[in-house]
């Protein structure tokens, strides 16, 4: 009895100290299950219109149309995150909780090499030399991979999705770098990123003045308007 309620207190403690990374990707997961079921639909829809064959979901799920939906706004994601991560090394917003703090050494800025004899240090901290190069940018590092990653798929599935209906229009096709110059492209990718820049705005001018208790993403409730980052 002690043996399974000490399991079960485990298993508590374990979702409690991942609970933001499960709650986030449990919502993907059924957003992403959401969009592609509604996708299929829209497809089968569009089919039945235009009194065509009815596409399977594995032939959606293999689509340009489905490749050129999901990469389109993954990249869009992974390029605010990326360009969110470099402006805020760099630049300052008085009063946000999302900037470093205007005066004073912030911790972020510490040098990782007057700390490689520190206990419990990262490995790539106690190893030096361009492992901790890359270390000390590999957040800058990750979202630019996944960026570029998603980028090619756009490109790939939009160019598909394009060129199919080039064809059905009786237009000429492009290859994927033919269609990083078309328009079609462009309007793509730039309305999913100024979507994106538009909510960190906001998020950044709003927590000046606007609070939310209990969330580290907003100052302390009683903290005045010019305390700038934590």
């Amino acid at each position: 009895m002690t043996v399974l309620l000490r399991e079960r207190h485990g298993e508590r403690t374990w979702v409690r100290r991942n609970g933001l990374f499960l709650a986030n990707a449990l919502a993907f997961l059924l957003c992403f299950a959401g969009m592609v079921l509604a996708g299929w639909r829209v497809s089968v829809h569009d089919a039945l219109l235009h009194r065509q064959a009815i596409e399977s979901l594995w032939g959606f799920l293999a689509s340009g149309d489905f490749a050129e939906a999901t990469f389109e706004n993954w990249e869009s994601e992974f390029l605010q995150m990326g360009s969110y991560v470099v402006l805020t090394t760099f630049l300052f917003q008085k009063g946000s909780s999302e900037s470093k703090p205007l005066d004073g050494d912030a911790p972020q800025d510490a040098d990782p090499r007057e700390h490689a004899r520190d206990p419990h240090v990262p490995w790539p901290v106690r190893r030096g030399g361009v492992v901790l190069v890359l270390y000390e940018n590999s957040l800058l590092l990750l979202f630019a991979v996944l960026f570029l990653g998603s980028v090619v798929g756009h490109v790939i599935g939009g160019a598909a999705a394009y060129n199919q209906e080039q064809l059905e229009h009786g237009g000429s096709v492009v290859t994927g770098w033919q269609y990083l110059g078309t328009s079609q492209f462009w309007f793509e990718s730039m309305q999913n990123w100024q979507s994106e820049f538009l909510v960190i705005t906001v998020m950044v001018v709003a927590t000046v003045w606007l609070r939310q208790r209990g969330s580290s993403q907003s100052k302390p409730v009683a903290a005045p308007h010019t305390e700038t980052g934590a």
